[in-house]
């Protein structure tokens, strides 16, 4: 196949809202943006028109990454959080309540809190970790909708190396010099001036390793923040494996560095998150209450 040619090809798509049976719509990515050969573009698609159908949008994607979080074991005890910033007021965003499982988080028990840590829509508990950390990092970046945090098993055990992932497969290239680590473990991240340091060390990349703590993502779409969370877990723990199973041999630099190009991509996130929301949004419509 020739570099130009499309990554994915099919047949162009019936509507959408055609559904499987007599229950189900068909998967998410039949309604990707496709060129005139049927061909999907793969290009991340814009979201929907006006603030509110944005807001909708990027809060359903927000209660449906909290139950994967759940499903994959990323719900240690009450830490984790994943942010939205809110379409219309840029310097607010939406947050799971501290408290709740993360398999049992629908779109109405979301808040909406400032950058100032006042909760202005909701009344469930605020996580004061996570304001501290993720009100910082949307100030840094203003390209950023999304952060995901949490402490998952494999995350926690590589973080407590305190250094960077390696380029062992084609899966962990997409972290390949786009990602960082921060040093300076004080317990409990409760002081916004904690996330100041975080935001600094995470720069312009989309990862960052808070050493002795987890992993932190960060992404242009709630899709691309998560899906990037749940890769780099799964790359920490191929790291983890290959290690302890013997020599490993890291891939070449020039390689890497073009692999991250093809595998890293905000578009890449989005169409990995895909088939994700197909799995919760069918078995779990409760989110949506």
């Amino acid at each position: 196949m020739s570099s130009s040619a499309p990554l994915y090809s099919a047949p162009l798509a019936r509507p959408h809202l055609r559904t499987v049976g007599k229950q189900h719509p068909r998967p998410s990515i039949y309604s990707a943006p496709r060129d005139e050969k049927g061909n999907i573009i793969f290009a991340q698609p814009p979201e929907p028109e006006g603030f509110e159908a944005q807001r909708q949008h990027r809060k359903e994607r927000l209660a449906v990454s909290f139950r994967l979080f759940a499903r994959y074991g990323f719900d240690m005890g009450g830490a984790g959080h994943i942010t939205a910033r809110d379409p219309e007021f840029p310097d607010h965003f939406w947050v799971n309540p501290a408290g709740v499982y993360f398999g049992h988080v629908r779109v109405s028990d979301l808040l909406l809190v400032s950058h100032e840590g006042k909760v202005v829509e909701g009344d469930g508990l605020l996580n004061r970790a996570a304001f501290a950390i993720h009100s910082e990092l949307h100030k840094a970046r203003p390209d950023v909708i999304a952060a995901a945090h949490s402490h998952g098993l494999y995350g926690k055990a590589f973080a407590a190396q305190g250094r960077l992932l390696d380029p062992l497969t084609q899966d962990s290239c997409a972290f390949y010099e786009d990602h960082s680590i921060f040093q300076d473990f004080n317990g409990v991240v409760l002081d916004s001036s904690e996330g100041e340091r975080i935001a600094e060390a995470l720069g312009q990349r989309k990862a960052v390793i808070l050493q002795n703590h987890g992993l932190l993502t960060v992404g242009a779409s709630v899709e691309s923040a998560v899906w990037r969370y749940i890769a780099f877990e799964n790359a920490a723990q191929a790291q983890l494996l290959s290690e302890a199973a013997g020599p490993t041999k890291p891939i070449p630099h020039d390689v890497a560095l073009h692999t991250s190009k093809q595998m890293g991509s905000e578009a890449g996130g989005w169409f990995s998150f895909q088939p994700l929301w197909d799995v919760i949004t069918r078995e779990e419509p409760d989110l949506f209450d």
